[in-house]
């Protein structure tokens, strides 16, 4: 989702402001848990916390650039207290430029040369992120890189890789040998920690007109690695779920032209689970619950030929509850699928209300309700 990345007006008002103090203390990396349980997933379902079952969980693209400790709890916090258990964060924020402000950023290619900034303004704001998960029991997924220009993206590796777009980053051994030392520098710091529920490959990754064994191949390779660093985490891709033969409609994400094979892409040795999104305004299709029903169980199939849990890792349908509760139910009912997080988490931190980008969903609000709390107690009832 493209149009949710627009926080410059929040982010630029955050370094001004001292991280603040916090009951947890905030080490890099995170300390080492003596006897660990990690996620896992047990058949269609995952077992987090010991408990078996399906789970609800929504994105906040934006905690890991909050630079107070105190915002980061509160969120924890209303999630843990809401019944949602899985949170998917932005596990890069890429710069060309080296900002001067204070400003948080994690890897810069400034004057052509990759810097991956693990200080104050840097991984350590990702470290409190996992430490305050910890506390609270929410899991993370962690993500390594966005399709998108949001937050540098696949781009800000173009003149380092002397590379010009997407199409030619996933080929790229310059690219791909600095995103590999990003990822190595991320997942070390977490090896050990509890409250990572996956690695994600990247953000929506597509490759617009390529072969589909283009993808394919780099998800091939960069799960094998990930999983040569941590054995113990599960590894998930990330991708929106285009290139789909099952209940194809002819409408434009069934189609290949992105360059993704959904049911090849799924099908990869070291992926986990299989994850897809969903976005009628976006992709000018409709009727909108009818066809994202749709859309869930044609992938719930595919997820179901490939022995592995489906999640619906992102939907939104402009804050309308009687078509996205629809597709929520759709996906608790649907047997292949082991969980569904909306787009996206909102709520009111010290600067103010998160940002509204049409799909922002805020806590303690009559629509969370009809998406979080009704959402939840379906979930805890269908497996009573």
């Amino acid at each position: 989702m493209r149009a949710f990345l627009q926080l410059a007006a929040l982010v630029a008002a955050l370094p001004s402001l001292l991280i603040a103090a916090s009951p947890l203390a905030a080490g890099s990396p995170v300390s080492k848990i003596a006897k660990i349980t990690h996620p896992s997933k047990n058949g269609s379902d995952f077992t987090i916390n010991g408990k078996t079952g399906y789970f609800a969980g929504t994105n906040s693209y934006w905690i890991g650039f909050l630079t107070n400790n105190d915002d980061i709890d509160l969120v924890m916090q209303h999630l843990k207290t809401s019944g949602l258990e899985v949170l998917r964060v932005w596990g890069f924020n890429d710069v060309t430029s080296t900002p001067t402000d204070g400003t948080v950023y994690y890897q810069s290619f400034a004057g052509g040369k990759p810097t991956i900034n693990t200080g104050s303004n840097g991984l350590q704001r990702l470290d409190y992120v996992v430490k305050s998960a910890e506390a609270h029991g929410i899991k993370l997924i962690i993500n390594f890189v966005n399709n998108w220009t949001d937050y540098g993206g696949m781009a800000a590796y173009f003149s380092y890789a002397g590379i010009s777009d997407n199409t030619q980053w996933y080929t790229s051994n310059k690219a791909q040998t600095q995103y590999r030392k990003y990822i190595k520098a991320v997942v070390s710091r977490y090896t050990n920690s509890p409250a990572v529920f996956a690695w994600e490959l990247a953000n929506e990754p597509r490759c617009n007109g390529c072969d589909t064994k283009i993808i394919t191949n780099w998800i091939k390779k960069t799960s094998k690695y990930i999983k040569s660093l941590d054995p113990n985490h599960m590894v998930t891709i990330g991708e929106e779920g285009f290139g789909l033969k099952v209940g194809d409609d002819g409408s434009y994400p069934y189609t290949y032209a992105e360059g993704t094979d959904f049911a090849a892409n799924c099908g990869v040795a070291d992926i986990d689970f299989c994850t897809y999104h969903l976005y009628p305004d976006s992709w000018s299709v409709s009727p909108a619950k009818q066809w994202g029903n749709a859309w869930i169980k044609n992938h719930d199939k595919v997820c179901k030929a490939a022995g592995k849990p489906c999640v619906l890792e992102e939907f939104g349908y402009s804050n309308n509850c009687a078509v996205e509760g629809a597709w929520e139910a759709t996906a608790l009912k649907a047997p292949s699928t082991g969980g569904d997080m909306f787009w996206q988490y909102g709520d009111t931190l010290s600067t103010g209300q998160t940002h509204q980008d049409g799909n922002t969903v805020y806590y303690g609000t009559d629509l969370y309700d009809c998406l979080v709390t009704k959402h939840v107690a379906a979930i805890d009832a269908a497996y009573a």
